[in-house]
């Protein structure tokens, strides 16, 4: 299954570094750094009400899904994993689009909170173990059209 996991994703990265997933769109977060890039389709949630339920109560995450918190303005997040099933890894982004933390492997129904340190605009969630499995780390940079672009380190084209 491990093996099955890792031919996907590398397939994913192939088709990145071709070009394939050139556009940048509202349902999609890019992901580059040193480590190569990656792209997630994402569910987006940007009021108080679906920031609060996040992924609570979900069985499972597609392996290329995530899902997007947008903030009005730059915060100072804590996220908790109470009432979440499935492990998750949290990439905290700031508003020129670099990630600043990543908090990898979040235990399901922990409620120990993990904050996300200052200047925090956007956090993406994905499968727990996957930004490990891909090498991504700090300073990496996330491309998304609700960045704002003149300020972004990776803008939309």
């Amino acid at each position: 299954m491990r093996a099955l996991h890792i031919v996907l994703v590398a397939g994913v990265l192939s088709l990145l570094a071709n070009g394939a997933f050139a556009a940048c769109a509202e349902e999609y977060v890019d992901l580059r750094g040193p480590w190569g890039q990656a792209r997630f389709s994402v569910e987006i949630v940007d009021t108080e009400e679906t920031r609060a339920r996040g992924l609570m109560h979900r069985e499972s995450l597609p392996r290329s899904a995530g899902m997007l918190f947008i903030y009005d303005a730059p915060t100072e997040p804590s996220f908790w994993m109470r009432n979440t099933l499935i492990p998750l890894d949290m990439i905290f982004v700031d508003p020129t689009g670099q990630v600043t933390r990543i908090h990898r492997d979040a235990i399901p129904h922990d409620i120990t909170p993990i904050p996300g340190g200052p200047n925090v605009l956007m956090v993406l969630e994905i499968n727990g173990g996957l930004s490990q499995m891909l090498g991504m780390v700090t300073g990496s940079e996330m491309r998304h059209p609700r960045l704002d672009q003149a300020a972004a380190l990776w803008p939309c084209e």
